[in-house]
This record gives structure tokens, C-alpha cells and sequence, in this order.
């Protein structure tokens, strides 16, 4: 290809769907990774695109809201460019009701859902007979049900959306030369490299079940996600660890939120482990995504900090830096996602 109008370092889910974003608007597009589409936390098995509660709006659920709105759209027209589906579908998801103050707190979000929602989705509470059979242990005989939430598959999303980048004129690449606008989308190694705590890598362990639910919704419970794949699988997942020796290597930790989710879901129970999997997830200093110029490279930009929102935040992250990138408009990116959220005091480095 000729010199690339805009080169993306980091080949997970921000890099790629900033690159697709950017060659949908014609940019020439060079993507640039040594491990190939996904290598890294975007690699992973659980694929859970879930909302922030409906309640205590602000402009980061705001932004979510309008990200997963978008998906259904974005992701078909990845596939059908590409020729891959991510398998993407918008199932909704159950969650267990604890007790009655959890039944009360979970009604009066039924109405945040209403207010926010823009009456795209809902939030409701359901018996949990309606579930037939599919659904988490509930102490109280109820569920949440959202019809927001959906899933897909890291891996094949991430192999989509670097199938359309080429569809379209674009390269993905090993290696390379930077040029035109950068963009550095290297997960947790680059938020480290920034320093003064400006983010850092939590590790996350997941498996991949044989189970066959793949038209029903996903399940939250016991601060688990059970995401039914398109492919028959059932994705686990996943641990939240922030002291480890090694950050991709499973353990007795992964063991136990597969005994969780059996003991969760009961279906599971003797469910065959088909794959186990580890890797460090970005988590910037504010906990949110960050996106905007990048605070220790100066005239090159960042996004990165999916941590557990990542596939959610892609669709609308990716047009509001194809905004900056292309347009020189920053109007699309709340304060609560710039970069200097996460700033130490004092700047970078």
C-alpha cells in the first residue's frame, strides 16, 4: 500500500476497531502487531457485552449506552466486509435477585432503564420459571432480565475486524514503520510504559465450556460472566488478579470459578473443559477506557484501558477517534475517557 494516512500500534480490540473505523471514512490504514490480531487480553474466550447499571447517569454509562446501541450494526457490517463472523448477538442477560432489598434496588432500576435507555432496551424483573431451565440459582425466585447485553467471540471478532481492514485497502502486519497519525493501542505493557502509576495490567483466567446454549441469553452470578457462544460453547470467566508471577498460566483459581459457575448455573455441573486461558486485561488509573492524545508521546494518540468494558466501549470509541484522527474533533470524547484522568500529578513519566 502507499504511506498510511494512520498507523495503529496494538492489534486487540481498540487497535482493530480504530483502524476499521478510520478505513470505513478511507483512510489509508496500517495496523501493526508481532502477535497478530488478538494476541493479547483481546484473545480471550468470554465475550460478555454488558451494561453499568441504569442508575447514577453520567457520561461515561452514556457513552456505553451508545456503544452497544451501535453494535448490532457495526459488527454485521465488519462481517459482511470481511467474510468472518464475530458472532455477535444481542441475547440479553439473566441475574439472580439475593433478597428483597436486592428485588427493591433491582425495580428501581427498572425504571433507570426507562429514563436512560432511550426505549432501545429493557430492564425488568422476571420469575425465574420464564428462564426455562436456563438460568442462575436465585435465592429469591426472581431474576434481573436486560434485553441490552450481548455477546460475541474475542477471537473471532478480532480476526473479523482484521479481515475487513483488508477488505478495504488496509494493512495488518507484523512489523512496520510508523507513519502519518499514530495511534498506540498496546493493552497493559503500554499503559505501564507510561509510568507514575498511570495503569497496569490485571490478570483474568477463563475456560471455555462444551455446553450447548447458543441461542439463549447470558448469565451473571457470583461475580461471574456465563456467555453461550454461537459455536456451542459456554465461556467462564473470569478472576480478578492483580498480584501473579506468571500472567498467562492458569491455576487453582481458575478451578475455582469453574466449581462457581457449576455451582451458580447447576446445568453445568460435569460440563467437559474445553480450553482454559489467561492474560493481563489494561486497566488505566481511572478505571475507565482512555482515549485522546497520548500524554507521553507527544502528536501520537492512545486508546487503551478496556479492561472488562473493552468489546462494549469498540464501536463508539472507535468513531469518536476516528473523529480526532481524521477531523481534529475531540467533542466526541467525555472528560471521564481522557488521558489525563489518569495522569499522576505532575504529568507522565
Amino acid at each position: 500500500m502507499t504511506t498510511p494516512e494512520v498507523t495503529v500500534r496494538g492489534a486487540g480490540i481498540f487497535g482493530l476497531s480504530v483502524a476499521w473505523a478510520c478505513c470505513r471514512r478511507g483512510a489509508r490504514v496500517r495496523v501493526i502487531d508481532p502477535g497478530g490480531p488478538g494476541a493479547g487480553a483481546s484473545g480471550g474466550v468470554v465475550g460478555a457485552l454488558a451494561p453499568h447499571a441504569p442508575e447514577g447517569w453520567n457520561a461515561l454509562k452514556a457513552f456505553q449506552l451508545d456503544s452497544l446501541l451501535m453494535a448490532e450494526a457495526f459488527w454485521a457490517e465488519v462481517r459482511d466486509t470481511g467474510g468472518i463472523d464475530p458472532g455477535y448477538a444481542r441475547l440479553g442477560r439473566l441475574q439472580p435477585v439475593a433478597d428483597a432489598a436486592a428485588l427493591a434496588r433491582a425495580r428501581e432500576r427498572a425504571a433507570g432503564a426507562a429514563a436512560h435507555w432511550q426505549g432501545r432496551a429493557g430492564w425488568e424483573v422476571i420469575p425465574a420459571a420464564e428462564a426455562r431451565g436456563w438460568a442462575p440459582a436465585s435465592p429469591t425466585g426472581w431474576l434481573v432480565r436486560d434485553t441490552l447485553s450481548a455477546r460475541l467471540h474475542p477471537r473471532r471478532a478480532c480476526a473479523a475486524l482484521a479481515a475487513a481492514i483488508v477488505a478495504r485497502g488496509g494493512e495488518v502486519t507484523a512489523e512496520g514503520a510508523d507513519a502519518g497519525r499514530v495511534v498506540r493501542a498496546t493493552g497493559a505493557a503500554g499503559l505501564a510504559e507510561i509510568g507514575g502509576g498511570f495503569g497496569t495490567g490485571v490478570k483474568g483466567q477463563a475456560a471455555l465450556l462444551n455446553f450447548d446454549m447458543r441461542d439463549r441469553p447470558q448469565l451473571y452470578a457470583e461475580g461471574l460472566h456465563v456467555v453461550p457462544h454461537a459455536d456451542g460453547t459456554v465461556a467462564v470467566g473470569s478472576t480478578t488478579e492483580r498480584d501473579y508471577e506468571d500472567p498467562v498460566s492458569t491455576d487453582e483459581q481458575l478451578d475455582e470459578v469453574i466449581a462457581r459457575a457449576a455451582a451458580a448455573v447447576p446445568v453445568l455441573h460435569g460440563a467437559r473443559v474445553m480450553e482454559r486461558w489467561a492474560g493481563l486485561r489494561p486497566r488505566a488509573r481511572s478505571r475507565a477506557p482512555v482515549l485522546g492524545p497520548h500524554p507521553a508521546h507527544p502528536g501520537q494518540f492512545i486508546a487503551n484501558g478496556g479492561f472488562k468494558i473493552g468489546f462494549g466501549m469498540a464501536p463508539k470509541a472507535a468513531e469518536a477517534m476516528a473523529d480526532l484522527l481524521l477531523e481534529g474533533r475531540e467533542d466526541a470524547i467525555p472528560d471521564a475517557l481522557r488521558p489525563e484522568r489518569s495522569l499522576p500529578r505532575g504529568g507522565a513519566g
